[in-house]
């Protein structure tokens, strides 16, 4: 069975990108939208152009080639790493929405690329990026053999999983997408009221202020698939030590075991059991890099295993992550940093939640 039959015969590329751009980007006629994968991606590109043509909106395909991103780290010139051609940053005013789908060739294709020079990069395209998030945007996954080997399953089990976590397997998503929506919404009622959000586990105790920030529900119209809520705690705030149990891989670089121990906001102490120089680096980012920009809680209980995959792995049900950097300025969080990382704690073998010690939160189930 050819990789493409496998992968349709449980995830129909012309449902799921009927969901992106109608749920998720709700595009309307004129609309000028940047769609950005891989070569592996095709059946799910084509489709897209198909739906958002259907929309009477413009498709503007940008594909990359397998080794273009690390062909640019090995050839990019200081000129390249620290500024951005003016194209880039037109086409970021102009364009009324974007989708970025992950269909990696090879999940470590950058794990040999010096880590500061991938963050000189993310500085030097800080105005671009900023300019991007402005606009409606939309962040999801196509199946490939590589993300399949990361996540321990086969190609077709890879791509029954990602179509369970979208809700994709369901006689109709978009009903569960409202129907997660609605949960949500009643978690964050309770959450928005408390000043003090604490987080409890074994190796983690942290206290974070998160009096008068606005909480998002996160129900598929960023992400896809989405399931958490999140919201930017006050900079100054996390006190305490949080051990971040599901493994990370930025850029391709595997990073695990990382505990970090928050003073007044700051990170003041950083380890990692594996992917110590990359943290270090991270945090060197800038001067928000040593802050968080984000708490998020995760409600999606159709994710119930890591895969490897931030986007995945941060709306586990039962789990709550902490992004070092970036801030995004709908919460009312203020950090500004090149750097968002989202860094996940599995709460569901014994961990707790509370709000201003109430508990919201108990061994990953919601009380």
């Amino acid at each position: 069975m050819s990789d493409f039959a496998e992968i349709t015969e449980h995830l129909d590329p012309a449902g799921f990108a009927d969901l992106l751009a109608g749920y998720c980007l709700e595009l309307r006629p004129d609309q000028q939208v940047l769609v950005r994968s891989t070569t592996l991606a095709e059946p799910l590109l084509l489709e897209l152009q198909r739906a958002i043509l259907e929309r009477d909106a413009w498709c503007f395909l940008r594909v990359e080639l397998p080794g273009e991103a690390k062909g640019f780290y090995d050839h990019a010139h200081d000129v390249h790493l620290d500024n951005y051609p003016p194209l880039a940053y037109e086409e970021a005013k102009k364009i009324q929405a974007t989708i970025g789908i992950q269909a990696p060739h090879d999940v470590r294709a950058l794990a040999s690329v010096d880590p500061e020079r991938i963050a000189r990069s993310a500085r030097g395209r800080r105005e671009v990026r900023e300019q991007m998030l402005k606009k409606r945007w939309c962040s999801t996954l196509w199946p490939t053999p590589a993300n399949a080997a990361l996540a321990g399953m086969t190609l077709g089990e890879f791509s029954k999983f990602v179509a369970s976590a979208m809700f994709l397997d369901r006689p109709d998503p978009v009903g569960g997408w409202r129907e997660l929506h609605a949960f949500q919404d009643a978690l964050i009622a309770r959450v928005s009221k408390a000043k003090e959000i604490r987080i409890e586990a074994d190796g983690t105790d942290i206290t974070l202020n998160v009096a008068k920030r606005t909480w998002v529900n996160s129900d598929g119209k960023r992400n896809m698939p989405s399931g958490e809520v999140f919201t930017g705690p006050h900079e100054s705030s996390a006190n305490g030590t949080i051990k971040f149990t599901v493994p990370s891989s930025p850029a391709g670089v595997d990073v695990r075991g990382v505990s970090l121990t928050f003073r007044d906001g700051e990170v003041i102490q950083a380890t990692a059991e594996h992917g110590q120089e990359y943290l270090d680096r991270a945090l060197a980012t800038d001067d928000g890099a040593r802050f968080l920009g984000e708490l998020g809680i995760g409600t999606n209980y159709g994710i119930d295993r890591a895969i490897g995959a931030i986007l995945f792995d941060e709306k586990i049900g039962g789990t709550v992550h902490l992004a070092l950097g970036r801030s995004y300025p709908e919460t009312g969080g203020k950090n500004v940093s090149a750097l968002h990382w989202d860094l996940i704690c599995d709460l569901r073998a014994g961990g707790r939640i509370t709000a201003d010690g109430v508990t919201i939160q108990q061994d990953g189930h919601f009380s």
